[in-house]
């Protein structure tokens, strides 16, 4: 399922109605002060940014979201299956090793950084608890969505009310994958062989993503999922992309963000 996204003034993140009840963004590239590969909203406190770059970045994005900027959080992004319940906030660039956050604190906004993986935000129907997953395809076949589920489950939300929405990742004519990634795949997950079709070289796949986390969401018990449908390779304009950068020759790059935050905030 694919659906329009709407753009808001001023930062202008994509959202999505699913998620309405939420304060979220799935930010792009622009309206930052970074430069150079990093140009311009890069909020990847891993990447060569300078830290005066990072800390103006990540306090736009903050005050958009309408937390303080200690209290936009992140993870150590690592490729798995690892779900953090936030309670409390930490300095940027000190979140344990993991690939979700979840949280039911009104005073913080969670977050994933993304350059072609597909960064998946969760709500239950009030907007009182919230998710955020990075969702590669490794992460995604070690299960880090259904461990998002799961997680948002302990807090207290009721499945059959969840909402998921795959924001802007790599598009299935932008991924081209070989035999090893597709057996890897496949071979755990056997209904992810309908999200690969033929590729444009002998021997190649090219291979649906966001279409994979919607299905493997439905499967979880989420009916209300969906993706916005936007590629990140294809436009240059608005995303990173490590497969852009990747098919330059490599180098630098910057990552987006995306963001969530409950409905209700205190006071």
């Amino acid at each position: 399922m694919t659906h329009s996204p709407t753009v808001p003034s001023r930062l202008a993140p994509l959202t999505s109605p699913l998620l309405e009840q939420t304060r979220h963004g799935f930010f792009t590239r622009e309206s930052g002060v970074s430069t150079g590969p990093y140009a311009s909203l890069n909020c990847s406190t891993k990447s060569g940014d300078t830290a005066e770059n990072l800390a103006e970045n990540r306090t736009r994005v903050a005050q958009h979201m309408g937390v303080q900027p200690d209290c936009l959080l992140g993870v150590t992004q690592v490729h798995g299956p690892t779900v953090i319940t936030a309670t409390n906030a930490w300095p940027a660039g000190s979140g344990a090793a993991a690939d979700a956050l979840v949280t039911s604190h009104p005073e913080l906004a969670i977050s994933v950084i993304t350059a072609d993986c597909a960064p998946v935000l969760f709500s239950n129907a009030q907007g009182t608890i919230v998710g955020a997953a990075h969702a590669g395809w490794r992460g995604a076949l070690s299960g880090v969505l259904e461990a998002t589920i799961d997680a948002m489950l302990a807090l207290g939300a009721q499945r059959d009310s969840l909402s998921a929405v795959v924001g802007p990742c790599i598009a299935q004519e932008s991924y081209e994958t070989a035999e090893d990634m597709h057996s890897a795949i496949t071979s755990t997950d056997r209904q992810a062989a309908q999200f690969f079709s033929p590729g444009k070289r002998a021997g190649h796949y090219q291979f649906d993503l966001a279409g994979w986390c919607v299905f493997r969401l439905q499967r979880a018990g989420i009916h209300h999922a969906a993706a916005l449908g936007v590629d990140t390779l294809g436009d240059e304009t608005r995303f990173f992309s490590h497969r852009r950068r990747t098919l330059a020759g490599g180098g630098p790059i910057g990552h987006q963000i995306s963001v969530i935050a409950t409905g209700t905030r205190n006071g």
